[in-house]
């Protein structure tokens, strides 16, 4: 029975727009043939490109976008003056690299990419500062508006404006030149970006790739908001453009229309706002407070902006157990999430729209997660305006670079900076991650630090994978396939920060021809099936050892890694949303068969074990083993692959047995579940049942000999088990088990109709 379905578009909610001025007619652009795409490149106009407002937490009613269509040119990194000549169009904002963006060609190191087109400011903006506003660019910048130079940005992925209005002319056209170089692997901060696309590295993103727009504000206006919610309140703080003692600050909360709360104070101070009858922000209830602040001087209006808040609060809480946990709103909540790295196939770093962009979302929500680890990527506000809406926890990492020289250090830090300040006031993010893996890893225990300074009111992951530093409020680990959890600490949280990696190509919804996965699955029944032995394992961890979180790689498969649980052009669902929801917030969901002799993340079980030859026939069902010590499975030593260590075993070799009872059945559909490092034997009653050599990464059925199942019997059994040890980590786990019919389905619900 297979669980791939196509997905149909799924309702959303919008947000206001405004109008674009393209300078070329939309048959100037076509995306570039021969590549990947998704449904909704076809909606994308080059005269409404990314029409949204782009800034929804610091909104104004007055903007001008300037998506579309420029002309572009790519000259030699030496060549400082603007050209002459123009190559032909572009479509902003996407990357040059990208289908979408009209180009698709790669932009080399020694490259300069020159962007250029004329707009007109609107006659009401008349006495008013002018701001031309980046949502990003990929990745050092130069801007000229009518010849005069206006400013410089170096950093990929955050947002930066410069005041224009002394660079305008009295009347007419405008002329807008913006100059773009990209090392990519020249030490700036790029997450997975790299010249050479392959494995988990993907192809790069230079040039424009957020939203470019004007705006009109007032002398003084508001710059920068700042809020930090508490479970009754909230804390506000403006940034005006001008500091003068005469401005005041009036912040007004709104539920659902109607005003709850007022507070107004002195621009310098930073404001405290009661809620009564306060409603917290969840994942199962993401509400959320519209917030009107005033800028005044005595009673005259000088600036005004629209924004939101969620009342949350992450911490940690301590169980009696000694162990620390994650809790939300001082309700400890277990997230289960995927890794979402937010490249697309059509526009690589840029979505082709903001209903594509939010699709993603609306399928995690749907199937059942709770959280989205972005990784090594930071995406447009918008992104995190749906988590916020939609109600998904977000992990934020920061893009990992080299970080080799003080000053690639330095640029790290600024990146840094700017992203918790760009992006501290979304209650959906509740964890800064600031390495992975030990990419780019240096000075750990100041920079944790310092992001707690930055920002008080969220966690803090020093080191997502292998290389804690032990500081932070998470101890993270990393585990392909089988989940995994960190020894507990009473001071930090244990959290999975990836696993899975399961791996399906889907004919006609690959990039290429040459696919890969952390594991690979031969159809998405077999995905279904690991899948769930997967989840019953976390939920086992989260109940027996505290693990607070973990996250399942990923949300889509990405180029040549295929490991997603969507298609990388999101037409097809490998496995049904519906089936996932159940999978995933059901701890207590049916395995796909029955347990005889259950496996340690089913339930502790306790065995009898040796670290010592024992004398006589040991795997005979009469055998003595009252003088063998007693412990729980598995056995092994912590950090082995897939492992879930109960009982620590050290040396060479270990000696198992347990009894167990089987009703009266047909025997004959039995099979051993088996997670062995190394060698192994197995007996049943005395009988040889399976021997392997090697090692496995998780929990793999095998076939039982038909001797040994001949040796079953109704009532009580023995189950005896050798391992041996070399080198490298060890574990040994055996399962009993009868799997699931194929053509019984009585614990999986019947996918929807396909719309």
């Amino acid at each position: 029975m297979s669980w791939v379905r196509r997905l149909g578009p799924w309702l959303g909610l919008g947000l206001c727009g405004a109008t674009s001025l393209a300078p070329a007619p939309a048959q100037d652009w076509r995306p570039v043939p021969g590549t990947l795409m998704t449904r909704w490149a076809a909606t994308v106009r080059p005269d409404k490109v990314w029409p949204e407002y782009p800034r929804p937490q610091l909104v104004r009613t007055d903007w001008l976008n300037l998506n579309g269509l420029w002309e572009f040119t790519v000259t030699p990194m030496v060549r400082t003056q603007a050209p002459s000549a123009w190559e032909g169009r572009i479509l902003v904002p996407f990357p040059i690299e990208s289908a979408l963006s009209g180009v698709g060609r790669r932009l080399r190191p020694d490259e300069r990419l020159w962007y250029r087109r004329t707009f007109a400011v609107p006659a009401a903006w008349s006495g008013r500062r002018v701001r031309l506003h980046f949502g990003a660019v990929d990745w050092a910048c130069q801007v000229w508006v009518n010849g005069r130079f206006v400013g410089e940005h170096r950093g990929g992925y955050d947002p930066f404006s410069f005041d224009i209005t002394g660079a305008l002319r009295s009347e007419g056209e405008q002329e807008l030149l913006v100059a773009v170089t990209d090392p990519t692997e020249g030490g700036q901060p790029r997450g997975k970006q790299a010249h050479k696309n392959e494995g988990i590295f993907y192809t790069p993103a230079s040039g424009i790739w957020q939203t470019v727009w004007l705006e009109p504000v007032p002398d003084p206006c508001i710059n920068r908001l700042v809020v930090r919610p508490e479970l009754n309140g909230l804390r506000v703080r403006i940034e005006p453009s001008v500091w003068r003692d005469e401005l005041l600050v009036e912040t007004v909360a709104l539920a659902e229309g109607q005003e709850v709360a007022r507070v107004t104070g002195p621009v310098a101070e930073e404001l405290w706002m009661r809620i009564p009858s306060p409603r917290h922000w969840s994942p199962e209830d993401p509400f959320l407070y519209d917030l009107r602040v005033t800028l005044r001087r005595g009673t005259a209006v000088v600036d005004r902006v629209q924004s939101y808040f969620g009342l949350r609060t992450v911490t940690l809480r301590t169980g009696e157990d000694g162990r620390a946990r994650i809790a939300l709103n001082g309700r400890i909540l277990f997230q289960l999430g995927t890794l979402d790295q937010g490249y697309w196939p059509d526009g690589i770093y840029t979505p082709p729209s903001d209903e594509a962009l939010r699709h993603d979302l609306e399928f995690l929500k749907r199937a059942g997660f709770n959280l989205a680890r972005k990784h090594v990527k930071v995406e447009p506000e918008r992104w995190y305006y749906w988590c916020d809406r939609l109600g998904l926890l977000v992990w934020q990492d920061m893009p990992s670079g080299e970080n080799h020289t003080p000053e690639m250090r330095l640029q790290f830090e600024v990146e840094l900076q700017r992203l918790i300040e760009a992006r501290r006031n979304h209650p959906s993010i509740i964890l800064w991650v600031l390495f992975n893996e030990g990419w780019g890893q240096y000075d750990t225990e100041r920079l944790t630090a310092w992001i707690k300074e930055l920002d008080p009111d969220r966690l803090v992951c020093n080191a997502s994978g292998w290389t804690d530093r032990h500081v932070g409020d998470v101890v993270d680990v990393h585990s392909y396939p089988s989940p995994v959890s960190p020894p507990p600490e009473p001071n930090r949280a244990s959290v999975l920060g990836e696993f899975g990696g399961l791996g399906l190509g889907i004919p006609g919804h690959t990039w290429s021809t040459q696919f890969w996965g952390y594991v690979m699955l031969p159809d998405a029944d077999a995905l279904a099936q690991r899948y769930r032995r997967l989840l019953q394992q976390v939920w086992h961890l989260h109940r027996v050892t505290g693990l607070s979180a973990a996250v399942y790689t990923q949300t889509t498969d990405v180029e040549t890694e295929c490991n997603g649980l969507l298609t990388y052009d999101r037409a097809v669902s490998k496995l049904d949303p519906d089936w996932l929801r159940l999978a995933n917030t059901d701890p207590q969901t049916p395995w796909p068969g029955q347990f005889f002799s259950p496996p340690a993340f089913v339930q502790p079980v306790l065995w009898r074990y040796r670290l010592q030859p024992p004398s006589g026939d040991w795997t005979q069902p009469d055998y003595d083993d009252a003088d063998w010590a007693e412990g729980e499975a598995g056995f092994g030593t912590h950090g082995t692959p897939g492992a879930i260590v109960q009982t620590v075993w050290k040396t060479d070799r270990i000696w198992l047995r347990r009894t167990f009872e089987l009703p009266a059945m047909d025997f004959s559909r039995l099979q051993l579940l088996l997670h062995h490092d190394e060698d192994a034997e197995i007996w049943l009653n005395g009988v040889l049942a399976a021997q392997t050599s090697g090692y496995t990464v998780d929990y793999v059925p095998l076939p039982i000999r038909p001797e040994a199942l001949s040796a079953l019997r109704t009532g009580r059994n023995v189950l005896a088990v050798h391992c041996r040890q070399t080198r490298g980590g060890q574990y040994i786990d055996v399962a009993l088990w009868m799997p699931e019919a194929r053509n019984e389905n009585s614990t999986r619900p019947a996918p929807p109709p396909v719309p």
